[in-house]
């Protein structure tokens, strides 16, 4: 197993991700921070991550596309320490919309970025963290959404249905995996006070949904970060196929 870790974080230079690759860097894990378009984020993050005395590096992908993901991966392979876990954090949502009003393009760039995203990087993880690919081990985590568990109706029925198939994904996955030294889990958030809400048109989302958690108020992205660093722990070594709910009750 490598004395020196790197995390891998997907969509890492905002909100959740951002959270998740402050934490682990706190832990002494060097940490590559994914982004698809805002480099001036990214780098800003890495550069406060050096500080933090661990190696850091941006790295631009999409991940929706085969190419850019593995590029990104040879670059970990050649930048950073031995990879030895992977946050699948990457995803989209578009604006609130009904199910009738949708049109293809919109699902197929949601499924594309949230499901075949998830599954490029994973694969390309599993390649290096595997033994039976000559690997250390290592754990993936995916990042999941409490409306896999209660549609989004009136919302985004089919940013639902993509964290459905990342629950799927995540049982499959670790059972296929659970004997070559890699653990897969994923963390369902609730409702989180990131700039996703807003980019998605919905600049009073996080006002109407406080009433209706049973904690009284929206989650922060760092309340987030502990369940998923919990999980990417190399001590945490017999939980694999869990699903965590971090998402005040509801």
């Amino acid at each position: 197993m490598p004395q020196t870790r790197s995390i891998l974080v997907t969509g890492g230079s905002r909100g959740i991700g951002a959270a998740c690759a402050r934490a682990c860097a706190r832990r002494g894990w060097a940490v590559g921070v994914n982004y698809a378009h805002d480099a001036a984020a990214a780098q800003a993050l890495v550069d406060e991550l050096q500080g933090l005395g661990v190696q850091a590096l941006a790295l631009q992908a999409d991940v929706a596309d085969e190419a850019q993901v593995l590029a990104m991966f040879a670059r970990v392979d050649a930048e950073l320490p031995p990879l030895w876990g992977l946050v699948n954090n990457a995803g989209i949502v578009g604006p609130a919309i009904r199910v009738e009003a949708l049109d293809l393009a919109r699902l197929q760039r949601i499924f594309a970025v949230n499901v075949a995203g998830s599954f490029l990087c994973a694969r390309e993880a599993l390649r290096r963290l595997s033994t039976r690919h000559g690997g250390h081990g290592g754990s993936i985590v995916n990042l999941s959404s409490v409306a896999s568990t209660l549609g989004s109706a009136g919302i985004y029925v089919d940013y639902a249905a993509s964290k459905g198939a990342i629950d799927t994904f995540t049982v499959g996955l670790a059972r296929e995996v659970a004997a070559e030294g890699v653990r897969v889990n994923a963390v369902r958030p609730g409702i989180i006070d990131t700039e996703i809400h807003a980019g998605a048109g919905m600049t009073d989302r996080l006002q109407q949904a406080a009433a209706g958690i049973p904690i009284g108020r929206v989650g922060r992205a760092d309340e987030i970060a502990l369940g998923i660093t919990w999980l990417l722990d190399p001590e945490n070594t017999y939980t694999t196929g869990a699903i965590l709910d971090i998402a005040g009750g509801r």
